[in-house]
């Protein structure tokens, strides 16, 4: 899932070759256009950057030729550098924009120097990123017509893989050397797998015919090339900001030091990054600062209120990946008012946790609706019972950057005592990447601790996972400032036993070392038995019946297990003629899709119940996927239950089942082995079981909300 669709996606005609654009934030005044890249990428490699942006202005992208939408001429002379320049001003006039400010990375810059010199009074600024502008003299250009380019070479090392011979014919090994070269930084490998992938969907042939269609062919010391860039840059005139890492492996840092010297243009050395910066929270911030200076937007009144007459205000970050973290997440901003009266606490976060929050009557803020919704990613990823959940927080990286940008704007525009963070994963590492950006004290708290690695998932998913975690470490040893207070939401042995990785602390040891434990947060104290037959007879139950409650969480990725399950129904009732059995669908799913609109007698679906909790402590049994809230809701009130972990979704199958084997809680299944008929006979066999759970704590919240207040 993208974390912003655009507003409008379209294709300029330019002599029969088909440009792609994509528009993101249509309603604003001010536009920022990415340029078409080097055709071994396409204009998705700006992900990170127009959601958040578009907040703020109009945004264009641009697929290159012969890459993402774009066209791809047979014509060799179909490419380079001039060509992608006149695409780039005819999107601007098919969208009637007058003037914007230019972005360009890499070799990218070269088609923004020739927009300038066509059409200079449309440019209003430009943003270079690691530019190909060797403009000092002699130079070797490592990207596309350095002296190897054309020549007969025996073997193929390094960035002699730029070579036009090696680029035809093994396209795949030059994009994995390239784009290896271009994202240095350690720990980010998404980065690379994503270029990889987009550069295979160009081909040899189209770079060869862009390097050379280029407009720079250089003699033997180069010189000729360096004497045509300078000419076009001293035709600028515009504000031209140049960003470039200083541990770039392709583009060195010398050339924009050059370039800065000689055309007195804003210089931002990034150090410690490489040919493409892996730090997009700071890059959209460097160019919302540019764009607002040559672009400003008119000025608005602000308010600024003293410190010591501001009402103390926290703001609240609830996962929204399931309704389990929004029902302790009350509980706990409940405990804190009775500590901290005054309190106001504001929430950010989004469907279906934001409409069980306003059920209770607390206040979602505004911006919460520009977030990009988590829950329909993690849906889009799921499968037949099947979520990769690593996989799945790995695919949301975009989301993720865009999500943090709400943060911050939010943050940066109205003062808050206090951020708790109940697994944000956006806030906490981002904060981390960019400590200089915490605005007030932050409490991180998560259920769980490490990323685990499939049985299935090879090594190439065991190395992924480890150094997921190894980064995690790494962040808080080094900016332990970040995190006032990090909360474990349970106790020392509900972690797993496993390391964190190879050559890495275990799970249990490191948690340990950098964590409190509040116990775990129910956010309701324990039905009473004696009250069980007067809480049925309010939710219709007859005494006579036995109720069994299927429920899947706030998601609509346990679709599959309902019908399943709902399947079983029929045979189950079979074998207990008195069966009642309540499916719960929760907002994501119509429940109508479930059983039709008459459903056979005995079955009955609902859509959202607020307090689910109340219904399985009521019941006779419970179906659930492996969700800790539901499991835990169940153990705590003593009724026996089955459940049907997703499959790959390491939390559930490792952290969760680890926990309820503690509390000896519930009979875990396999939803891909299980049928009808073994779920029935399950069903019967567990029906009103007896059942002796290890007790579950009462006072988590209390405890939690006793470790926050003191940051107040």
């Amino acid at each position: 899932m993208r974390a912003r669709e655009p507003d409008i996606a379209g294709f300029v005609d330019r002599d029969g070759v088909k440009v792609a654009y994509e528009v993101f934030g249509a309603e604003h005044d001010r536009t920022i256009c990415f340029a078409p890249t080097n055709p071994v990428l396409h204009a998705r490699a700006a992900k990170t950057y127009a959601p958040w942006l578009s907040r703020h202005y109009r945004v264009i992208t641009i697929d290159p030729r012969g890459n993402g939408r774009s066209d791809r001429p047979a014509d060799p002379n179909g490419y380079g550098a001039s060509l992608a320049a006149s695409d780039t001003l005819a999107v601007l006039d098919e969208l009637s924009v007058e003037r914007a400010v230019l972005h360009g990375t890499s070799w990218s810059a070269l088609p923004l120097l020739f927009a300038n010199l066509k059409a200079p009074e449309r440019v209003a600024g430009l943003v270079m990123m690691g530019p190909l502008l060797p403009v000092d003299e002699p130079f070797d250009d490592p990207i596309t017509h350095g002296g190897h380019f054309f020549a007969p070479l025996d073997e193929f090392e390094g960035k002699e893989r730029s070579n036009r011979a090696f680029i035809l014919e093994r396209y795949g090994d030059y994009i994995d050397t390239w784009m290896r070269l271009a994202v240095t930084e350690p720990y980010e490998h998404k980065m690379v797998d994503d270029f990889i992938g987009w550069g295979l969907e160009g081909a040899g042939s189209v770079v060869v015919d862009t390097y050379v269609g280029s407009g720079l062919t250089p003699d033997a010391t180069g010189e000729t090339s360096a004497v045509v860039l300078r000419g076009v840059c001293e035709l600028v005139h515009c504000p031209v900001l140049i960003i470039h890492g200083t541990e770039d492996a392709i583009c060195p840092i010398e050339w924009s030091r050059a370039a800065s010297r000689m055309f007195g243009w804003d210089l931002v050395e990034m150090e410690g990054n490489g040919h493409v910066p892996a730090e997009p929270v700071h890059l959209n911030l460097l160019v919302r600062e540019f764009v607002d200076r040559v672009l400003p937007a008119p000025a608005r009144p602000r308010t600024w209120t003293r410190a010591l007459v501001r009402p103390k205000r926290a703001l609240y970050l609830s996962s929204p990946i399931g309704l389990g973290h929004a029902r302790r997440d009350v509980a706990i901003a409940d405990q804190l008012r009775k500590l901290q009266p005054d309190l106001e606490v504001d929430w950010l976060t989004q469907h279906p946790v934001s409409a069980l929050l306003e059920s209770r009557g607390e206040r979602v803020h505004p911006a919460a609706a520009a977030l990009a919704n988590e829950s329909s990613h993690f849906e889009g990823e799921s499968a037949e019972h099947d979520l990769h959940a690593y996989h799945a927080l790995r695919n949301m990286d975009e989301i993720l950057v865009h999500n943090f940008g709400v943060f911050h704007d939010l943050l940066d525009s109205e003062p808050y005592d206090l951020v708790v963070g109940d697994e944000a994963w956006d806030v906490d590492f981002f904060l981390h990447e960019n400590p200089e950006l915490k605005h007030t004290s932050f409490v991180w708290m998560t259920d769980f601790v490490g990323m685990l690695p499939m049985p299935d998932g090879g090594e190439r998913e065991a190395f992924l996972t480890a150094e997921f975690n190894a980064e995690m470490i790494d962040q808080v040893d080094r900016f332990r400032r970040v995190r006032d207070r990090s909360i474990f939401v349970g106790d020392p042995s509900d972690l797993v036993p496993d390391l964190l990785g190879p050559n890495l602390p275990g799970v249990r040891e490191w948690t340990e070392a950098n964590f409190d434990f509040a116990g775990y947060v129910t956010g309701f104290d324990p039905v009473d038995p004696a009250d069980r037959p007067g809480l049925r007879a309010a939710f219709g139950w007859k005494p006579d019946e036995r109720v069994c409650v299927v429920s899947v969480g706030g998601t609509a990725v346990g679709r599959p297990l309902l019908r399943k399950v709902i399947e079983s129904f029929p045979l189950a009732q079979r074998a207990v003629p008195e069966l009642r059995m309540v499916v719960v669908a929760g907002p994501r799913i119509d429940p109508a899709s479930l059983v039709g609109t008459e459903p056979p007698a005995g079955l009955e679906a609902l859509a959202f119940v607020p307090d689910l909790y109340r219904f399985l402590a009521a019941c006779d049994l419970g179906i659930v996927q492996g969700g800790l809230t539901t499991c835990m809701e169940l153990t705590a009130n003593q009724r026996p239950f089955l459940y049907f972990p997703l499959a790959h979704h390491f939390e559930q199958n490792f952290h969760v089942r680890h926990r309820l084997d503690r509390y000896r809680a519930g009979q875990c299944m396999n939803f891909a082995t299980s049928t009808p008929e073994s779920i029935a006979e399950a069903i019967a066999g567990e029906l009103g079981r007896p059942v002796a759970f290890e007790p579950v704590a009462t006072d988590g919240a209390a405890r939690a909300a006793a470790m926050i207040a003191e940051l107040l």
